[in-house]
């Protein structure tokens, strides 16, 4: 099968504008880098993201789910396969002290969302770049708050496109790893518990949050995030920060003068320039420190 021929039989279910074939993944990614995608599609309903899903399963064709692009880098051959982005599955529904919001959906703006109903909880999310989907995946935090603190359980499909309602244990959540990501499955929506909260204190803890990421974090350069996981007892930044690092890199891209944990795409960086900046960092750091780095960004695709 070709992927025109794909193309033609998804579209029997979705809105031609939904499915492009050789979409340029540097459209879609934080970091402003990676080849083209085979097929790039982006369902309306969970409907016909399973249906997408059965159908590359049923087709035994390669499957890549990306969130809104953010800690992942794309290598410059691209994707094979077909590349699935849930963004416009992005409904937030709150329900007393209960908020279900859609894959798709920014977590900031469920933080927000949440906060103006005066549910404490989601704060530490209120300066997280990514998608709920992969958020809840990756068990994103910061500032001493992690999504496994306010989850209540998360739908997902198989890689079949069975659907399955996943309780906080099912979830098996730990640092930056969950059920999601050991068994490829894909969340299409995740419901918290959230409690009632003083509105002047979450909206100074937010201020406060927001703050704190704008004047430490490299936010004015295409990036994929936080680079690396955090060492036991350690913080990569820190490590990489005393190693002399910062403004190093190759081509494009390079180590952050403002967050050593932070590669940035300062000068049209390719994918090469990044993994390349990325490596370096990890060699040098296991040279100086005998700490051996680990991703916490996901790399993907071909050379």
């Amino acid at each position: 099968m070709t992927k025109q021929q794909w193309s033609e039989d998804l579209i029997k279910k979705l809105d031609p504008q939904n499915v492009k074939i050789d979409e340029l993944l540097s459209l879609h990614t934080m970091t402003r880098m990676g080849g083209v995608a085979d097929l790039f599609v982006t369902p309306e309903t969970e409907d016909q993201a399973a249906f997408v899903v059965q159908y590359a399963y049923k087709n035994k064709i390669p499957i890549l789910l990306i969130g809104n692009g953010s800690n992942m880098v794309v290598r410059d051959g691209g994707v094979r396969g077909i590349v699935l982005r849930l963004e416009k599955l992005n409904k937030i529904t709150i329900n007393g002290n209960r908020v279900i919001a859609e894959c798709g959906a920014d977590i900031i703006d469920v933080s927000k969302a949440v906060a103006k109903e005066s549910l404490t909880g989601l704060e530490f999310a209120c300066g997280i770049p990514g998608s709920i989907g992969g958020a809840m995946a990756m068990n994103a935090g910061a500032y001493g708050g992690e999504i496994q603190d306010v989850i209540y359980q998360s739908t997902v499909l198989t890689p079949s496109g069975e659907t399955l309602i996943l309780s906080k244990e099912d979830l098996e959540l730990g640092y930056r790893k969950s059920i999601v990501t050991k068994k490829g499955y894909y969340v299409l929506s995740s419901e918290f518990e959230l409690q009632k909260g003083i509105q002047e204190e979450i909206d100074a803890k937010i201020a406060d949050l927001t703050f704190q990421r704008e004047s430490k974090q490299p936010l004015e350069y295409p990036s994929a995030g936080s680079v690396f996981k955090r060492p036991p007892g350690n913080f990569a930044g820190k490590l990489i920060q005393d190693s002399g690092l910062q403004g190093k890199g190759f081509g494009g891209a390079e180590v952050s003068m403002k967050h050593a944990g932070f590669i940035v795409n300062k000068n049209n960086a390719t994918a090469t320039d990044y993994i390349n900046t990325i490596e370096m960092v990890k060699k040098v750091v296991k040279e100086n420190f005998g700490v051996e780095l680990e991703l916490e960004v996901k790399i993907v695709g071909e050379n």
